[in-house]
């Protein structure tokens, strides 16, 4: 049973010192209660309180390292939807490769995996792992492969094989290099377990369901082995989407151990359709790690730009810096445009003006990452706002015109925009940014 505030205080040692970064212990103890806060943080915590705590305090979806250097994180989640509080580490991305396919195949997938780039509001996006899967019977040349992928694609790697012997000699061969060994069965685990313990790896576990998967994972976890991922055994994306729905809700709801870990999952339907459903499903639904079939820049793209929507902090807007900035390449006199620093509006804004074929300067204030509309509601972008932010920046002194645009759907502002800026005349631009093209080249600006 999951331990309230008020029992957890009792536990703690009720001086109010506040180098825990509370004011009181209560306080504190409120926080642990609800994970947001680490028994670590209290410096007096009593060796009670430790064995306690200690265990109910960690996240129900336990946090998992990859890559030399744990430079990939999955798991410690703690919510159910996004909209609860955030979900923590985006489900990573891997592309396979078999020790099968031709030499060129390879070497064209490991430069494509490396080179990668996707730019989206403002972020650049990249693979996150290279999948090996054995398919042929020769141990060395598989093991060969995993080592060149290592090092080609400096991705953390998903080591897959059906025979045990093979996947052991691989772990021992990536030692240290915190690989995903893929996947230990009932019948397989005697072998694994040792591989992934002695050599630094993570142990991914399969079963034909979920009872003996559990069983599994409860034996692993009292043998002292704690690096697992669930590679859940289902047939259709229906029934998986199900099971991994109540896995997650069993350890986040019924703190159920055993099924808190990140999923593995190997998407391959053999078709690009039921690839993407499949992919989507995985994503939208807790996916640790998901391992596509091939390199698909399209396959890709949808599928990053669906985890970047999911994986953003909806308590923390996705905003640009606020300052002048150049599109193209403006001069003094270029057209000045303002906008807010909502990403999405600014590179919207942006992108239209310079597919007008014009330079100009866009003046981004502070909104905190507020659209036009609801930024101007909240009163974080008027015409006093957005005057007092060009004098702070020294647009007067930047551009020698003394015309700014301004969002059609603001056009209210514009009287007392003039006022801030004596001197200056006002312009009101289209409401919508895909008009901002045709008002341009209207206006021959």
């Amino acid at each position: 049973m999951a331990l309230t505030g008020l029992k957890i205080q009792k536990l703690l040692p009720k001086t109010n010192c506040k180098e825990c970064g509370s004011n009181t212990c209560m306080a504190f103890a409120m926080k642990l209660a609800a994970k947001k806060a680490d028994l670590s943080q209290c410096p007096y915590a009593s060796e009670e309180a430790k064995r306690v705590l200690g265990a109910a305090s960690e996240p129900p979806v336990k946090g998992i390292a990859l890559g030399s250097g744990s430079i990939l994180k999955l798991g410690e989640e703690t919510v159910l939807y996004r909209h609860e509080k955030t979900f923590v580490h985006q489900t990573a991305l891997a592309i396979n490769i078999d020790d099968t396919d031709s030499a060129d195949a390879i070497d064209a997938t490991l430069r494509q995996v490396r080179e990668y780039v996707l730019e989206r509001v403002g972020e650049t996006i990249r693979i996150d792992m290279v999948a090996v899967t054995q398919k042929s019977t020769d141990c060395d040349s598989f093991i060969a492969l995993a080592r060149k992928a290592a090092e080609v694609s400096q991705r953390p790697l998903v080591i897959r094989s059906s025979d045990p012997g093979s996947l052991a000699a691989a772990a021992g061969a990536l030692k240290g290099q915190r690989c995903v060994l893929a996947s230990a069965t009932p019948e397989s685990i005697d072998n694994l377990l040792p591989a992934a313990r002695d050599n630094g790896h993570i142990l991914g576990v399969t079963a034909p369901d979920a009872n003996t998967l559990a069983a599994m994972v409860v034996k692993i976890r009292d043998s002292g082995f704690n690096d697992l991922l669930l590679q859940f055994e289902t047939h259709s994306v229906s029934e998986h989407f199900q099971t991994v729905t109540i896995a997650r809700r069993a350890a986040l709801k019924d703190s159920v151990k055993a099924m808190g870990y990140p999923h593995l999952c190997f998407v391959d339907t053999g078709d690009p359709l039921g690839d993407i459903s499949a992919a989507t499903a995985e994503i939208n639904k807790y996916g640790g790690i998901c391992v596509l079939p091939s390199f698909d820049p399209a396959l890709l793209a949808t599928l990053m730009t669906l985890r970047l929507n999911i994986y953003t902090d909806p308590q923390k807007p996705i905003q640009v810096e606020p300052k002048v900035y150049p599109i193209g390449d403006p001069e003094p006199s270029s057209p000045v445009f303002v906008t807010t620093n909502f990403s999405l509006t600014y590179f919207i804004v942006s992108g239209e003006i310079e597919n007008s074929g014009t330079s100009a300067w866009l003046v981004v204030p502070e909104c905190e990452g507020m659209s036009v509309l609801t930024a101007w509601a909240a009163g974080k972008f008027s015409g006093a706002t957005i005057g007092k932010f060009c004098k702070e920046v020294g647009l007067e002194k930047q551009v020698d015109t003394r015309e700014i645009i301004i969002p059609g759907h603001v056009a209210q502002i514009s009287g007392e925009l003039e006022e801030a800026l004596p001197g200056w005349s006002i312009a009101v631009g289209p409401p919508e940014a895909a008009d901002l093209e045709s008002y341009i080249k209207s206006r021959k600006i």
